[in-house]
């Protein structure tokens, strides 16, 4: 190991190059810090002792990511994971660190590259963009850097590289960050949306979606044997996304998003009437059970986008607050809440991984619901009190009696 300025560096022994004669050597950056030094030089023998070899070859972060990470993670990813992994190695690593050698790679080039992207933003530029740089928020670096840390994970794993440097850099910090403001719509300025959307053919889908809190893509990917009317029950199995604006058909969002959802009287008779127009438009031939509920007069699927533009602009239509499909979600969450719902039952019809983060993503509506819960409490121990006092008064009675008797 040898220091050269603020790096230190393991020097690592390639034999002798048989052109020259001459040793080869390899220097390796280790950090600015000696510890990390040591632990490479630890790293490094331990290998060696197991007869493992540190390769040689001359690989750009470029190279290895789009021509041997990337296509590997493709049939082990989900669709719209894989095509997020493709764009930001394309609009933000590649312009950045493509070139740079995997072996002179350091932790500090990745420290600048996370800077300079919550600073400016990406360096590809979209054609025709205007305006100053615009720096990516927190959890889009962040998410950057949790694939990074991932491909070269895999790259040290197989001997691709001595060590993943990724591991020793600093993500941005999610802990500080503002939480997004949840836009919800109280109950007269959903009916007034309802209302407006009612005579549109796929209105039906639109009160599903307010009544069950469903995501987008759980709505569009519902098909008719997910459908129980007589029980009253809907069930989320898959769901419809775009992926570079195609549309397929995707497992759900987690494992807690695969679940049942009961429905109301009002939702049930929409939904059959919603099949009695499905039958129509197919000429009096009834939906499989596999064909999606929700789909163009002709069967074939909609577009996601092509759904929340119609939903932006019947609310562009009705004075209401300027909110996203989405916000349909937070709305059904955002209502059942303050009318009381225990927050664990509306965890559950959302699909949330846990009650912890329904509580943290809804925390600006439970401190009314603690208001009442501490009225609640005072009400308890003001009556326990006038029942004790109740109860002596009865007994300061009973004794009064007994004195007059004698």
């Amino acid at each position: 190991m040898t220091k050269k300025g603020k790096k230190y560096y393991v020097v690592i022994y390639d034999g002798i190059d048989p052109a020259t004669g001459k040793e080869k050597r390899r220097w390796v950056a280790a950090g600015s810090r000696r510890d990390d030094a040591d632990k490479l030089v630890t790293e490094l023998t331990k290998r060696s002792h197991r007869g493992e070899t540190v390769v040689s070859e001359k690989l750009t972060l470029g190279q290895y990511l789009t021509t041997r990470w990337l296509p590997v993670q493709e049939s082990r990813l989900r669709a719209s994971t894989y095509d997020s992994y493709r764009r930001n190695i394309e609009l933000h690593v590649i312009p950045a660190l493509g070139e740079r050698l995997l072996d002179r790679l350091t932790a500090e080039d990745i420290d600048l590259f996370y800077a300079s992207l919550l600073r400016e933003g990406r360096k590809k530029k979209s054609p025709g963009a205007k305006g100053d740089a615009k720096g990516l928020a927190p959890k889009t670096v962040h998410n950057i850097h949790v694939m990074l840390n991932k491909a070269l994970s895999d790259a040290a794993r197989k001997g691709t590289v001595v060590r993943n440097v990724v591991a020793l850099a600093d993500p941005p910090s999610l802990q500080a960050r503002k939480r997004a403001e949840i836009k919800a719509w109280d109950i007269d300025q959903l009916v007034r949306f309802l209302d407006e959307i009612a005579s549109h053919r796929l209105s039906p889908a639109f009160f599903l979606a307010a009544h069950t809190g469903m995501r987008r893509g759980e709505v569009l990917g519902l098909r008719w044997r997910d459908l129980d009317l007589e029980a009253g029950r809907v069930s989320v199995r898959q769901a419809l996304v775009s992926v570079a604006y195609e549309v397929s058909i995707s497992d759900v969002k987690t494992g807690t998003s695969r679940r049942t959802i009961d429905i109301d009287a009002d939702v049930v008779q929409v939904l059959r009437d919603w099949f009695k127009a499905r039958t129509e438009e197919r000429d009096g031939t009834e939906p499989a059970a596999d064909d999606l509920v929700f789909t163009k007069d002709d069967g074939s699927w909609l577009h996601p986008d092509t759904f929340s533009q119609l939903f932006d602009r019947t609310v562009a239509r009705i004075k209401v607050p300027d909110i996203s499909l989405h916000d349909l979600r937070h709305t059904h969450a955002t209502l059942l809440l303050k009318a009381g719902v225990h927050v664990k039952v509306v965890s559950e019809r959302l699909g949330h991984a846990n009650v912890a983060f329904t509580m943290n993503v809804y925390q600006h509506v439970l401190p009314g619901m603690q208001a009442a819960a501490a009225d609640t409490f005072s009400l308890l121990i003001r009556n326990a009190r006038s029942e004790a006092t109740s109860d002596l008064d009865e007994r300061d009675e009973g004794d009064s009696v007994e004195e007059g008797d004698q």
